[in-house]
């Protein structure tokens, strides 16, 4: 399975570098745009979430670090609720 990586902008305007075990991301994701904050954290869940399934049905085991990626982008997500109408911005896909 090709992994990927990509980079996210938070409202705040730091980047963080996020994981997927799938280039299904490419599908959910474009390189460049900014989401809603709330777009961006379910987007992201069922992307991963896809991926993770791929993982198990290929290795019969769900993709733990897809699993923990949602888990940091629900939790970083979790801090930006008080921003007036919070963006979040792909910045690029790494490969």
């Amino acid at each position: 399975m090709p992994e990927t990586y990509f980079r996210v902008e938070w409202p705040d305007g730091s980047q963080e570098t996020c994981y997927s075990p799938s280039l299904i991301i490419q599908e959910y994701f474009a390189a460049g745009e900014s989401y809603a904050l709330d777009e961006f954290v379910e987007r992201s869940r069922t992307s991963l979430n896809i991926a993770s399934d791929r993982v198990l049905a290929k290795y019969g085991t769900p993709c733990q670090k897809a699993l923990a990626q949602l888990q940091q982008i629900e939790s970083r997500a979790a801090q930006y609720h008080q921003h007036p109408e919070p963006r979040v911005r792909l910045v690029q896909f790494l490969g």
